[in-house]
Parts: structure tokens; sequence; C-alpha cells
């Protein structure tokens, strides 16, 4: 019987990636979404057209983080737009974001039997934040052992990041070497309403410049003047 896996899941670039790589290492994986009030919920959205395009159950959990805001995605505080990289930890951040979110897909696990994790941190071409760092993911091994029934009972959890060492370009490489549809996902922070990308944000920045040093088309459906500038 094939083993199952919880791949925290957004429908961007590198949690697709993710959970193409999650099948090809043998695993049955299981998408998890959360709908934490970030204001780019049409990710939410691309996240069930890629996890129906792969065949994967898809759960949704609703938790929202806008009560403790702190973020330009969870509050009202402007997206940055056409930032200059390396300027520190942008507001984009959400405080603690991937320790609730690890913790929700680590209760899943629980729940499946499953004593494997995947998220799709990348320590090079990633905006600076700290939760995504080997550093943190190590940490949270720790704490599944210390926190769970399972833990206390002799399971030793992974948690599994294959693109903590790559750039976009190779993601989008071994993506497409995987059969990753990129045109159905989503990754801008600021979209327009009908779900088009702003392409001057931080993520659409990172994105169309994987594009561009993989030599591959970027597929990504942009707003009218909304082409990212570097």
């Amino acid at each position: 019987m094939t083993r199952p896996a919880v791949v925290l899941f957004s429908g961007g670039l590198d949690s697709s990636t993710c959970l193409a790589i999650a099948r090809e290492e043998g695993f049955a994986p299981h998408a998890l979404a959360v709908r934490y009030g970030q204001r780019h919920a049409h990710e939410l959205r691309a996240a069930e057209r890629v996890a129906a395009a792969a065949g994967v159950p898809l759960k949704v959990v609703e938790l929202d983080l806008r009560a403790i805001g702190g973020s330009a995605l969870t509050g009202e505080l402007p997206v940055p737009k056409d930032a200059p990289p390396g300027q520190g930890i942008p507001v984009t951040y959400v405080p603690a974001r991937n320790t609730v979110l690890l913790a929700l897909a680590l209760g899943h696990a629980e729940v499946l039997g499953a004593q494997d994790l995947y998220i799709g941190v990348n320590a090079i071409d990633y905006s600076g934040y700290p939760d995504c760092r080997p550093e943190f993911v190590r940490a949270f091994e720790s704490l599944a052992t210390l926190a769970t029934r399972a833990g206390i009972e002799g399971v030793r959890y992974t948690v599994h990041t294959p693109l903590m060492s790559l750039d976009k370009a190779g993601i989008i490489r071994l993506g497409r070497s995987l059969g990753v549809d990129y045109s159905i996902t989503h990754s801008c922070y600021d979209p327009s309403p009908d779900g088009a990308a702003c392409g001057r944000c931080d993520a659409c920045q990172l994105r169309a410049r994987g594009f561009r040093e993989a030599g591959v088309p970027d597929p990504t459906r942009y707003a009218p003047g909304g082409m990212p500038v570097r």
C-alpha cells in the first residue's frame, strides 16, 4: 500500500512542484490548503485546479489570521511593488504563518497515519521569511515528535523540503520534467479581482525571473500593464 504524505498546498508554483515530487518519490499525496484571510485568496482556486488535475485529495482548512494582522497579506498595509530584493524581512511576512500551517498539516498527517509532510520552502529565491529556513524546518520536526500522540508512540515525522536549495529556475525545470502545468498555478500577492497577476509584487517578480532564467515561456496571466519589470 502506498504511504500517504501531507503536502502543504497553496496552488502556487512551489507547492505544486512539491505535490508532483511527493508523488514521484512514491507517496500518495494529500494536499492541505488553508484559507487564512489572505488577500490573495485566488490561490485557493488555483489549489483546487491543480489538485483536480493531479487527481489528489484536497482539504481546505479555515483559519483567519487577520485577527492577528501584522502583514500586508492579512491586513490593510499595501503590498510593496517593484521593491528591490534583499531589503530585510518584507511586510508580506505573515507572523508565525508556516508554524501554524505546518501544525495543521501535522494534525492532518496524524489523523491519516502519515509520517511525511512536504512544504515548498526555499532558502535561495525567496523573500527573506524566517520560517523558510532549514533551521526552522528541523526544529519543527523535533516539535512534531514531542507534540503528538503518534510521536510519543514512536512515530518519527519527516518534513520534506525538496526545493530548499533550488532557485526558481531550477524549480520550474524540475516541475516541468514532472508534468506540472504552471499555467493553472497562482503566485501573485495582490491579484486583480479576476485573479490576474499584478506582475510587480515580490512573488510575481521572483516567479517571472524564474521562467526567464529557465528559458521557459511564462504562462502567467497578468493584469493590463502588469508585466514584471526585472
